[in-house]
């Protein structure tokens, strides 16, 4: 009953626009150390140690797409991962990662022109993210699947976009080279 009470206190303050929530404070995220444009991270006091010999391989699946004008939340997120694990003292080269994308977060991995006739001739602001992501060895897998439901082709992909035969296929073939999948 108490917290029904607290939680309709500070509803009213919001309200009434007593009480400014502060949920986090953006300027203690940083760009890099590997990516300056996307995967910012903050510093984190731990208590959970990294193994100083430790690897990581991780799938991460989105089907999700971006707002037009956004970069895709899971490649943003990939990055973030490099990002923080490489400043908390992590070799790049011990970190494999894979982004298996299907739904229409697919369209987020097509050409200019192919994005263009789709979105009022936006720019897809992805195509910086993938060749960021790619050039530091990240690969980027569309479910042939939802490629053939949006009638996406090969060449309508950016540069360094892998074309699976189904996402599904992509998890299992990831799964037995030791990948784990990232449950966000």
């Amino acid at each position: 009953m108490k917290s029904k009470y607290i939680l309709g206190v500070v509803l009213a303050c919001l309200a009434i626009g007593h009480v400014t929530p502060t949920w986090a404070d953006e300027t203690a995220f940083t760009k890099g150390p590997v990516f300056e444009n996307m995967g910012q991270t903050a510093p984190v006091e731990t208590d959970f140690t990294i193994p100083k010999r430790a690897k990581f391989a991780i799938a991460f699946d989105t089907a999700t797409p971006a707002k037009v004008g956004d970069i895709n939340k899971t490649l943003n997120t990939a990055a973030r991962f490099i990002n923080m694990h490489v400043a908390a003292g992590v070799k790049q080269e011990r970190i494999k990662l894979a982004v298996i994308v299907h739904g229409k977060a697919a369209f987020d991995l097509t050409s200019a022109s192919y994005y263009g006739e789709k979105y009022d001739d936006a720019a897809n602001v992805n195509e910086a993210a993938i060749k960021a992501l790619t050039d530091n060895g990240v690969r980027i897998i569309l479910c042939g699947q939802t490629a053939a439901y949006y009638d996406i082709d090969n060449a309508d992909l950016l540069p360094g976009v892998e074309m699976a035969l189904s996402a599904m296929t992509a998890h299992a073939i990831l799964q037995q080279q030791g990948y784990t999948l990232n449950p966000f």
